[in-house]
């Protein structure tokens, strides 16, 4: 999701016209004969515009150059590409499922950039986010061969992307959700790369033999479920976003079981805009010697990081 001022998971993007849905079907002004790249996106922008979407162009081009199997830098380059036939069609039920359902690119064209790699995402696991590459910086530093574990895996975002830029660490995996879990096993064998995998609930049942401990946890209050854009309410799934009244049920429960594992010297968790000060506090509380705050592009104070243990 693109950056902005507002916490990625509580993004109040612009809502759509009141009289979108009264203008036909948006399927129909996203490249109606279009017979250039250039005819398509014109016509996609406007339909992608007028529902609400933050980044119309961008996600019409995205869309696109999947639709016909090229980089996005080709639309720009060759704007009088021909297209044609189910490449139309194909095109219009995408910019359909964008405008008309909200659905995420990321979803409709199955893959999402993280750090250096691509990753296969669908509606079983969260879209991985820039400023979750905090937690993946928080752990370069660690000492060669250290034991990682990152809790909330998911689609495998942040354990992929540390063994990828740092081969020599022991990185495991673990989620609750099955389903979430066998996305990031297939991520993991198509990229070749050596990540171990753990079905749990947090640190329940899960070895102590581990240095550090990173988590993209749920972190959304059930009372800003209404504040969710609609492409994180209606689609992405609800086990990846609400954690509790406060938000804070997943990483309070996380801390706890850590403040018992002497071990980790190091815990990096990504927390929602305002909750900063309170992770802060109870990762003091759970013995972390030393803690700080990590702040996002936009500003927005997004990892806390505990190192050192108080013993």
């Amino acid at each position: 999701m693109a950056h902005s001022t507002f916490d990625t998971r509580l993004n109040t993007a612009p809502q759509p016209r009141a009289d979108a849905a009264a203008d036909g079907p948006v399927a129909r002004r996203s490249a109606p004969g279009a017979h250039t790249a250039r005819d398509a996106l014109d016509g996609a922008l406007t339909a992608i515009t007028a529902a609400g979407c933050e980044t119309p162009r961008l996600d019409a081009e995205l869309l696109l150059a999947h639709v016909l199997g090229v980089g996005r830098e080709r639309l720009i380059t060759d704007p009088q590409m021909p297209v044609e036939g189910p490449a139309i069609r194909a095109f219009q039920d995408a910019v359909r499922r964008r405008a008309v359902q909200r659905e995420p690119v990321a979803y409709i064209i199955g893959r999402r950039a993280f750090r250096h790699l691509e990753l296969a995402v669908d509606r079983r696991v969260l879209i991985p986010r820039p400023e979750t590459e905090l937690l993946v910086e928080a752990a370069l530093g660690l000492s060669y061969g250290a034991h990682v574990l990152d809790v909330g895996t998911g689609s495998g975002a942040v354990a992929l992307a540390l063994k990828d830029e740092r081969p020599d660490l022991e990185v495991t995996g673990s989620e609750l959700s099955e389903a979430a879990l066998a996305v990031a096993q297939a991520n993991a064998s198509r990229l070749g790369l050596d990540v171990g995998w753990l079905h749990a609930d947090l640190l329940a049942g899960v070895p102590d033999e581990f240095d550090a401990v990173l988590g993209n946890l749920p972190y959304v209050a059930e009372s800003d479920r209404a504040a969710l854009a609609p492409e994180i309410s209606r689609h992405e799934p609800a086990g990846a976003l609400f954690a509790g009244a406060d938000g804070l049920g997943a990483i309070r429960s996380l801390l706890a079981a850590l403040a018992e594992r002497e071990r980790v010297e190091l815990v990096a968790l990504e927390v929602g805009a305002g909750q900063a000060a309170a992770v802060s506090e109870m990762t003091r509380a759970a013995r972390f010697r030393s803690v700080r705050r990590e702040r996002d592009l936009a500003g927005i104070e997004r990892v806390v990081v505990g190192e050192g243990r108080e013993r």
